[in-house]
């Protein structure tokens, strides 16, 4: 069942947030808080975005602030903000700024909105997550990572690409941390059922795998001064769509595992079921042992990124 009258807050008005504010006002899926330490940003993009209201044929409103007061008893909250990646920059080499910027949020979201569910996509996002769950303290069901539905969807795309079908009969997983040893996963990637592991040669499987692996950077690279947004926010969007909306989703997230997969104490990449309580069951998938030695090897990278984080005495 739908929340009545339900508000989601959206941190951080560059492109990810900002777009992720449209996506969710023009699917109807609530209203929205946009909110932004640069004053005029995010008032000028909700007036912006409500003056495309009769065009786009909804009443949902958007409101623009500076101040977290305005983002009072939210339902969710999405943290985008953050600075982004430049060519030649990994994920990681964010974690000092961006830790400070989504720690004094998560402060914020916590005096404003108790009962929220966070979404967090700062990058690095698995190291972010678990900043944010800590600072937070709530519970693990409630903060957890948009990337796998990201990189589950760019994995789509190149599926879709390489066979020359729909994407809406592609579907994709991937594992992992939200970085270079994130673990695609061939055997449970399929077209219409059909495993593609059937329908592709290895040797463009292994593209595909490396593609996705690359996706963010590949980007990167063309963009130059900004990293990928148009996806990412759309899949922020769906994430909060299935909160608000009970769906029951399962995608990908990066979630905290307390013991699944031989993991403990962990944010990274896993198939859960998304509802109205936020993740509702992490599934475990059966792994042949080469796979859940990527997905432990992946772990361990975040791992390493939240230890730093414990160095710099941000967590």
């Amino acid at each position: 069942m739908t929340l009545k009258n339900p508000k989601v807050t959206v941190v951080g008005a560059g492109n990810v947030g900002a777009t992720c504010a449209q996506r969710l006002i023009e699917k109807n899926v609530s209203d929205v808080v946009l909110v932004d330490i640069i004053e005029g940003i995010p008032q000028g993009k909700a007036l912006d975005l409500m003056e495309a209201r009769p065009v786009e044929l909804h009443d949902r409103k958007i409101t623009g602030s500076n101040d977290y007061a305005a983002t009072k008893d939210s339902d969710v909250v999405v943290i985008t903000a953050g600075i982004a990646r430049k060519p030649g920059m990994s994920r990681d080499d964010l974690l000092k700024t961006n830790a400070q910027i989504v720690g004094g949020v998560t402060n914020e979201v916590v005096k404003y909105s108790p009962n929220s569910i966070i979404i967090v996509v700062s990058n690095p996002l698995d190291v972010m997550t678990h900043l944010s769950w800590v600072k937070s303290k709530f519970p693990p069901e409630r903060v957890f990572g948009m990337a796998g539905v990201l990189d589950s969807a760019r994995m789509r795309f190149f599926i879709a690409e390489a066979l020359n079908v729909s994407c809406e009969d592609v579907q994709a997983m991937v594992l992992g941390g939200h970085g270079d040893q994130m673990v695609p996963m061939p055997r449970f990637s399929t077209v219409s059922g059909i495993p593609i592991t059937e329908l592709l040669s290895p040797q463009k499987i292994n593209e595909i795998n490396e593609r996705t692996k690359n996706g963010g950077i590949e980007i990167v690279n063309y963009l130059k001064t900004g990293s990928a947004y148009y996806a990412p926010a759309s899949s922020a969007a769906t994430m909060v769509e299935a909160i608000i909306q009970d769906r029951k989703r399962v995608f990908p997230v990066c979630a905290h595992l307390s013991g699944e997969y031989g993991l403990k104490d962990v944010f990274v990449g896993v198939p859960v079921k998304l509802g109205q309580k936020g993740i509702e069951k992490i599934i475990e998938l059966k792994l042949a042992s080469e796979e859940l030695e990527a997905l432990h090897k992946s772990a361990d990278a975040v791992k390493q990124n939240v230890a730093k984080l414990s160095e710099l005495a941000l967590v």
